[in-house]
């Protein structure tokens, strides 16, 4: 049964550094929820405090309605999956899956039951009596995603699991853990530094930044409205103009750029404290927001621009835009790129619906 997880102000040090700086997160049952941000901000040591390899300096930590903050891991009830997968070479796949099982002493007939249907999970059972060596990189990340399964735990904690894996493993075992998690209806834990790994697999997400929490939301909420430049910057691609507000209303936001005016809707201002006429704002534009147009077109939020590197790449065109000083990206679909080389001059359009005001 799937249960909730809850962290009450956790604080952890490691010295003078402050690994994990007071965080508090409610993980619903069932939910594929992701702690993302670049290394050393804190994500793998908040996990690894709560599978109980690390002691919490402050705060509390629940695992379906229970305080597992004193525990030691075995008796948390959590899977772990590692980064290295930390399989014994010595042992075979289904020797690997059942030690969880052999050290809680579950009977043979049960464990041997239990094994072979997590080896079924993760499309592994053909390779039960084959040793580590013998199996690809995915092959091996599958055996160590079963031996947690195997265990049958409360919640699934994954540690960076498909960072040694080929772009193109990568992507196929996105989807499979995310089928086994929600078929078994385990609520997991997953740390990552890879924004689109997160961005496809998460329920919801947490960006973390020098041990504290800028953001939790559902992916498509922190991609479309970061609330700062931080998490704009880190989630996907993003051009920032910086300006100052010349009007506001509750429908819009005018601000004064390098590039000229720009008109954003009132909804997407992010900043807590709600801008004024002459504060100095920054603009957050996705490249995939940009339109690029015809030179002498014309519009609101319309501007010269000249392209001066350009990168067709089948499924997408990729161009850098010049305008005076200001640099700046956009992407279109490979099939209705306006421009096909460097030099041509186009007009770029910001739609004011797809502007996030910081």
């Amino acid at each position: 049964m799937a249960v909730p997880i809850r962290i009450d102000d956790v604080v952890k040090y490691f010295g003078s550094v402050h690994a994990v700086d007071h965080v508090s997160l409610e993980i619903e049952p069932g939910e594929i929820f992701f702690l993302l941000g670049p290394s050393g901000c804190g994500k793998t040591t908040l996990l690894r405090t709560i599978a109980g390899f690390h002691d919490v300096d402050s705060g509390r930590i629940f695992i379906g309605g229970r305080d597992v903050t004193s525990l030691p891991p075995h008796k948390r009830d959590t899977g772990m999956v590692f980064q290295s997968y930390a399989l014994w070479p010595h042992m075979t796949v289904a020797e690997n899956v059942a030690f969880g099982l052999n050290i809680r002493r579950v009977p043979k007939a049960e464990a041997a039951a239990r094994v072979a249907r997590a080896l079924d999970a993760v499309h592994m059972a053909d390779r039960a009596s084959y040793k580590p060596n013998m199996l690809s990189g995915g092959q091996q990340q599958r055996v160590a995603l079963a031996r947690a399964l195997v265990i049958e735990p409360q919640c699934l904690l994954l540690d960076e699991p498909l960072s040694n894996l080929d772009a193109k493993l990568r992507i196929e075992m996105r989807t499979e853990i995310r089928r086994i998690c929600k078929e078994r209806g385990l609520t997991a834990i997953y740390v990552t530094h890879d924004q689109k790994e997160a961005l496809s697999i998460a329920d919801r997400l947490a960006v973390l930044n020098g041990g504290h929490v800028e953001q939790v939301g559902a992916p498509a909420e922190v991609y479309r409205r970061p609330k700062n430049r931080f998490v704009a910057g880190f989630i996907g691609e993003a051009n920032f103009f910086d300006g100052k507000v010349l009007a506001i209303d509750a429908a819009a936001v005018t601000v004064e750029t390098a590039l000229g005016k720009v008109v954003a809707d009132a909804a997407n201002v992010m900043r807590e404290a709600a801008p004024k006429v002459g504060d100095a704002v920054t603009l957050c534009v996705r490249p995939e927001s940009v339109r690029v147009l015809p030179a002498g077109e014309a519009g609101e939020n319309s501007f010269a621009a000249t392209v001066s590197r350009f990168s067709y790449q089948g499924d997408v065109a990729q161009s850098v835009l010049a305008a005076g000083a200001l640099s700046f990206s956009a992407v279109e679909l490979g099939g209705a790129a306006t421009v096909s080389q460097s030099g041509a001059k186009v007009i770029a359009q910001f739609p004011r619906a797809q502007i996030v005001v910081l």
